[in-house]
């Protein structure tokens, strides 16, 4: 060691590179500087490849949908200018078809997500401006389903020789906790009468005694208050009885509506047996049903979204939910007809959901397969007066089969004259086209619903309401359907149907 005293030596010691950077080696690595200006603004059009989902969209947007629906809609010209109506509706189609729904996570993907920001042009709309666009322009966009469907029409992928109807359970956005059945709300709403009543008799003698002295009436209902007050207490029990009430009266018409229409349906068989026609009985049949309707104790009602209803899913689990109906075709897994309904029971959206389907494509199909939760007597008559009208053979499962019961063999003869519609569908599925038909159901409609829960997460509804749900429902099956077209075309077919 050189100065100090010179007691002790010590050996020089090397020079650490430092720590982050790599030491020299005998290899050329291409630049990279992180803070290069650039010479030029960046290109928006440099950011994805040619053949990006994203791309796709922009032009199906800018080119090819009609969105004059929502145009139509900004009518008053003052105040601040809003976002682009095509921006808005690129960001909500990109969105739902990769899975990214929320409006708050769609501002984030603004700002983080290159595809979102080439198709909002560098622009970030704040979650409350996404969020209002979606639910004021609700049927428009739902109504993207239809011009999805037609665009998958005009490419061809629509044949409709054989279709599968099919529902599934969506999780409502609210809890099944916030519900409370018929039963319990009676107990609760007589229960909160008499607590109001209680308070009631408190505050008039509070009233009484305030009448004699300001302070103890200053005291009661404040510096500024009056005889007509009522403490919050009571104010709170009388919200929460009026909820109670509202939900108590729906369950009463659903369940009045419900009977109505049994019997209404029960009245048109039974003139219909007898070869007569009175829609006045059937209206008066359905009335005295009406008036004699009392709900389940266990009929619940939802406070936060009093539309949907408490359902059993897939797993055997119960859930607030919504039924989500689907008609799809065969050849490229296009969803024909979409519809949400608050029932539980598949049973009743046979005749409406083939109809819609109709309605949408301007196609019978030649073929519709249904499993066991449709089967019912008014559906397999259904099925037999469409396959007079118009030559659609249906393929209904009759129910499902017991833990040791075998799959009967093949019919052999005529079938016999007696002969329920039950037991001849059970005959048609058993024979060799039928099985052969019937075994391809799942093949055709549980990809679909499978898709749609994993890559568009649609799991579970942002929406409440019936309205809501099934307007959230229908953008889904769009968002479905375009990229079935992207998939099956690409962005070079929808420069020939632009033009």
């Amino acid at each position: 060691m050189s100065g100090g005293d010179g007691l002790f030596e010590v050996e020089p010691v090397e020079k650490k590179q430092p720590q982050g950077r790599p030491a020299s080696v005998d290899k050329t690595f291409r630049d990279f500087d992180p803070h290069q200006v650039l010479l030029l603004p960046p290109s928006l059009d440099d950011w994805l490849p040619e053949d990006h989902l994203a791309r796709f969209v922009a032009d199906l947007v800018d080119e090819v949908l009609d969105l004059s629906p929502i145009l139509a809609n900004y009518t008053e010209k003052r105040g601040y200018p809003p976002y682009d109506p095509r921006l808005m509706v690129r960001l909500l189609i990109y969105g739902y078809s990769t899975g990214v729904r929320s409006s708050r996570a769609i501002e984030r993907r603004c700002v983080d997500d290159v595809a979102l920001r080439f198709l909002a042009a560098d622009q970030a709309p704040n979650f409350r401006s996404i969020a209002r666009f979606r639910r004021r322009h609700l049927d428009a966009l739902a109504d993207l389903f239809t011009q999805s469907l037609h665009l998958a029409q005009k490419l061809g992928m629509v044949k409709m020789g054989r279709v599968a109807l099919d529902g599934t359970k969506l999780e409502a956005n609210a809890s099944k906790h916030k519900a409370m059945s018929y039963g319990r709300l009676v107990d609760k709403e007589e229960q909160i009468e008499a607590e109001i009543a209680e308070l009631e008799a408190k505050a008039r003698g509070l009233l009484a005694d305030a009448e004699a002295t300001d302070d103890a009436e200053g005291q009661v209902f404040g510096v500024d208050g009056n005889e007509a007050d009522l403490p919050a207490e009571l104010d709170r029990r009388e919200k929460r009885l009026a909820k109670l009430q509202a939900a108590r009266a729906q369950i009463e018409a659903e369940a009045a509506d419900k009977a109505r229409r049994h019997a209404e349906d029960k009245e048109r068989r039974r003139q219909q047996r007898a070869g007569t026609s009175d829609e006045q009985a059937v209206a008066d049949a359905g009335e005295k049903a009406a008036a004699k309707a009392r709900p389940k104790p266990k009929a619940q009602a939802n406070f936060t979204d009093p539309d949907s209803r408490i359902m059993k899913n897939s797993d055997g689990a119960y859930i607030q939910a919504y039924n989500a109906q689907a008609v799809v075709d065969e050849q490229h897994q296009v969803i024909t007809a979409a519809d949400i309904t608050t029932n539980a029971s598949d049973a009743l959206n046979y005749t409406t959901m083939l109809d819609q389907s109709t309605a949408n494509t301007g196609i019978h199909p030649k073929q519709v397969l249904v499993d066991a939760g449709y089967c019912s007597e008014t559906n397999l008559e259904a099925a037999r007066d469409r396959q007079l009208d118009c030559d659609t053979s249906t393929f209904m499962a009759t129910g499902r089969l017991g833990h040791d019961e075998q799959v009967l063999p093949a019919p052999r003869g005529r079938i016999p004259k007696n002969a329920t519609l039950k037991e001849r569908m059970a005959r048609k599925l058993r024979t060799k086209p039928g099985k052969a038909a019937y075994s391809r159901r799942k093949a055709i409609v549980e990809p679909v619903f499978g898709q749609i829960m994993t890559c568009h997460s649609g799991r579970q509804l942002l929406l409440r309401g019936e309205d809501g749900a099934r307007g959230e429902w229908r953008l889904l099956a769009a968002c479905h359907n375009l990229r079935k077209v992207f998939r099956h075309a690409g962005t070079t077919a929808l420069a020939t149907l632009a033009g």
